[in-house]
């Protein structure tokens, strides 16, 4: 059987995997008579497959019904479903045959089978089991030969829980599932949906079919389209009647989405003719946050040091400096990482000496500085290092913990004499 006659038989656009394989199950499950449950969310075009089960089953020269069990009221189900007898309630004149009496020896389709109240189930469960079924209002069961096919958007699983759908008739119509996928699942298929409702609606109205520009296709497939095919073809209607452009940029496309899509329905901003990608601000937020961290961290490093000073810790002090350490040489990183002759990691007891002959309340001073110029205290570091080493490049490089190179750099760079 070739999938692709099917597909141009039922009208079925796409070439989604998921797709096929949905298509494929009922195909084949389509010559026994087996219960099938159909599921996905609405809009996705589940009514086509009961038709495909149909027209490739036994029964196909038989009835086929499509039954919205949601829209019947809950007071009226039972009549429709089972039928009824003349005088069983109020209104009922003459007797009536149901939809299992009229469609015997053919296939119903029962859509949105979840909104069935629970005694409305329990009589489908008899008809599933044993093929009776009894008319509102009688006490004779009478037989029927009906192939039932079910959808449903909701979870049952989850219904079944919350004590509104019966576990023994979910495990009776699921007998073989058939998932049809959402269309944000075949974002591929989506271009080829636009163009062929876009192309009906040109015929139908006898106007030119509009078309999209390249980045009001990139648009059209990265939103999430909630309301899947049904909405994508309410929305092609709209433009191909609003619009007298026949090409739809970006921004006129956007103008028919709902002006309340979230960023999880629309990944991506336009802004003119540019594309803006959510990443970019993304990464941007990213730097905004590391900067925010690292201002949060000096203030309790500066806070914490003054604190320990205070306390007469300056032991302390000292096995802490690797974070100071880290803090004035920022600017080194870079060298440190591509300069990989030299070997310049920093030890704790390259700064003893300096500590103990640096004045106390100059680190004081530094860390309470609210301005915290990293190229300020940088500098200062490097002229108290040369004057304490009387001008030896080598030995204040080592004080400080960089090589003689960085050091060299540095003195230029601040213009220190």
């Amino acid at each position: 059987m070739n999938l692709q006659s099917v597909k141009l038989r039922f009208g079925i656009i796409g070439n989604s995997p998921k797709l096929e394989r949905a298509i494929n199950i009922a195909l084949q499950v389509a010559p026994t008579d087996l219960s099938v449950l159909i599921t996905g969310e609405s809009g996705v075009g589940k009514e086509t497959f009961p038709k495909i089960i149909h027209q490739y089953s036994a029964r196909k020269h038989g009835s086929y019904i499509a039954v919205n069990c949601g829209a019947i009221p809950e007071g009226t189900i039972d009549s429709e479903l089972f039928g009824h007898e003349k005088g069983s309630f109020t209104g009922a004149n003459d007797a009536r045959k149901g939809y299992f009496e009229v469609v015997n020896g053919g296939t119903i389709f029962l859509d949105e089978v979840a909104e069935m109240p629970l005694s409305t189930q329990a009589r489908l469960l008899r008809v599933l089991e044993t093929g009776e079924f009894i008319r509102v209002g009688s006490s004779k069961p009478q037989k029927t030969n009906v192939r039932v096919v079910a959808a449903t958007n909701v979870n049952l699983q989850e219904a079944i829980e919350n004590g509104r759908f019966r576990e023994d008739l979910f495990y009776r119509l699921s007998t073989v599932p058939i998932d049809i996928p959402a269309l944000r699942e075949r974002k591929d298929d989506v271009s080829l949906l636009f163009r062929k409702f876009a192309s009906d609606f040109a015929e139908k109205f006898k106007i030119p079919p509009i078309h999209l520009d390249h980045e009001a296709d990139e648009l059209l497939k990265s939103y999430r389209w909630p309301g899947n095919v049904r909405q994508l073809k309410n929305i092609t209607e709209q433009i191909s009647i609003i619009e007298s452009e026949r090409v739809i940029n970006a921004k006129t496309l956007l103008s028919f989405l709902p002006s309340n899509a979230g960023k999880s329905e629309l990944p991506v901003l336009f802004q003119g003719k540019k594309s803006v990608l959510n990443s970019d601000n993304f990464e941007r937020e990213l730097i905004y946050g590391f900067l925010s961290d690292l201002k949060h961290d000096v203030t309790e490093l500066k806070h914490l040091v003054a604190e320990i000073i205070s306390d007469g810790g300056i032991h302390d002090l000292k096995q802490k400096s690797s974070l100071m350490n880290k803090l004035i040489n920022l600017n080194d990183d870079t060298v440190h990482k591509t300069d990989h002759s030299e070997k310049e990691e920093f030890e704790i007891d390259d700064y003893e000496e300096q500590f103990e002959e640096y004045p106390v309340e100059a680190e004081i001073s530094l860390l309470n500085d609210d301005s915290l110029s990293i190229e300020k205290k940088e500098r200062s570091l490097i002229i108290k290092a040369l004057h304490k080493h009387n001008g030896k490049r080598k030995f204040a490089a080592q004080d400080l913990g960089i090589s003689e190179r960085t050091l060299y750099r540095k003195i230029k760079e601040y213009n220190i004499e």
